[in-house]
């Protein structure tokens, strides 16, 4: 079916510019709000949420994809995630007025946006299920002790390191320097920092770390979750980090049925065809086990 841009007006703030992806038949469950993470626009990097929504929608889920406040075409200024979630209701609502026959939304956002859909998901009941790509957690601190565990000691083991050392291009004092900040960071030696975001002056502050909001948010939320992780990126480690330190976390993502993929050699943003191909399946085979019967059929993707 065509896809249909929209303008979501809205009574207060500024217009935001979306796209819908129709599909054939009147699903009521399962149905996808994809928000582009980062400071990017609603195609996403590598064109990926144009390419998933097409194959999503093409397997009869309508897909709705959307800019920002201030980023792509959509108006205004533009607000960090943890200021987003005015702009993902007003989506919501647009979407569902576009699409009559809905009853219920998948999120589904990499990095950032993982992290603004678990903080947002508990306070709309609409939404059944949330997709979490390398879910963004990031504190000063996690990002010390991830780059001293995942990057420093895996250098070591790497053939470039050592023949970089032997031809004496490396800087040996300055790396020392380096390594020592980390490790004091790590170990919670400087204060202030925590979190790795920008908030606007006049937005409320919620002064606890980012891991704990989020966590907050996946302790009240009671639909399901998906999570995709990549092999190769600090982010996705993090986050691995965090859920072996944290039990809490363990705990209520196995609450919410938690299903999980792992792409080995995958970087952050999925850049080849084969990540981004295999990521559809996973998620249009999840998406198919939230239907509430069995009725539905599924096309071959």
């Amino acid at each position: 079916m065509k896809e249909k841009p929209i303008v979501i007006e809205r009574g207060t703030g500024y217009p935001l510019v979306g796209m819908l992806h129709p599909a054939s038949g009147k699903q009521e469950l399962g149905v996808l709000v994809m928000v582009a993470g980062g400071p990017q626009y609603r195609i996403g990097g590598h064109r990926q949420l144009v390419l998933w929504a097409r194959k999503i929608s093409a397997q009869g889920f309508p897909v709705f994809r959307f800019d920002f406040s201030g980023m792509g075409d959509s108006y205004g200024e533009y607000l960090d995630f943890e200021n987003t979630e005015d702009d993902i209701r007003a989506a919501l609502d647009q979407f569902f007025a576009d699409t009559p026959s809905l009853k219920q939304v998948v999120l589904w956002g990499e990095c950032n946006a993982s992290s603004a859909s678990l903080v947002y998901a508990h306070k709309d009941p609409r939404i059944k299920g949330i997709v979490m790509l390398n879910p963004w957690v990031r504190t000063e601190q996690g990002q010390a002790k991830a780059v001293v565990k995942h990057y420093y000691l895996d250098r070591l083991t790497q053939r470039s390191f050592w023949a970089k050392v032997f031809s004496l291009k490396f800087d040996v004092f300055g790396s020392i320097r380096s390594a020592a900040k980390m490790i004091s960071i790590a170990r919670g030696q400087r204060q202030g920092g925590q979190d790795a975001t920008v908030r606007n002056a006049g937005a409320s502050v919620d002064s606890r770390p980012l891991p704990d909001r989020m966590l907050d948010g996946l302790s009240q939320f009671n639909g399901k979750i998906m999570l995709v992780m990549s092999g190769r990126d600090l982010i996705s480690k993090e986050f691995d980090d965090l859920l072996q330190a944290a039990p809490a976390w363990r705990k209520y993502l196995a609450a919410c049925s938690l299903v999980r993929h792992d792409l080995k050699y995958a970087d952050h943003t999925f850049s080849c065809k084969e990540w981004r191909d295999q990521i559809a399946e996973w998620g249009i085979d999840w998406l198919f086990s939230l239907m509430p019967s069995q009725d539905a059929v599924k096309n071959s993707v």
